[in-house]
């Protein structure tokens, strides 16, 4: 199943820099790993925000909300979840 997830982050600004760091870190393999396993299909950033769209491949709701709460920046961050299915017109043979 394919979803559209659009995450907002809202770092504390009380947060230590240190912390803030360690965690985004964290946040890059975690995010990177799912990626190489085509679980994470697309990432982009959102221009001007600490923001992005992203595309998740995955097969089911539950296994998106589990991989989506797994992530360390999730704490601080508004998540919203799109489920996204083929359009007719596309003339693309698959959802690649």
């Amino acid at each position: 199943m394919l979803f559209k997830v659009e995450m907002v982050v809202r770092i504390p600004p009380e947060m230590p820099a240190d912390t803030a760091e360690q965690i985004k870190r964290e946040e890059k393999q975690y995010a990177q790993r799912l990626q190489e396993q085509g679980v994470w299909r697309h990432l982009w950033r959102v221009a001007g925000q600490y923001a992005n769209v992203s595309i998740f491949d995955v097969e089911s709701n539950e296994a998106l909300h589990n991989l989506l709460t797994q992530l360390p920046l999730y704490p601080y961050m508004e998540v919203t979840v799109t489920p996204l299915c083929r359009h007719p017109s596309s003339i693309h043979p698959d959802d690649r």
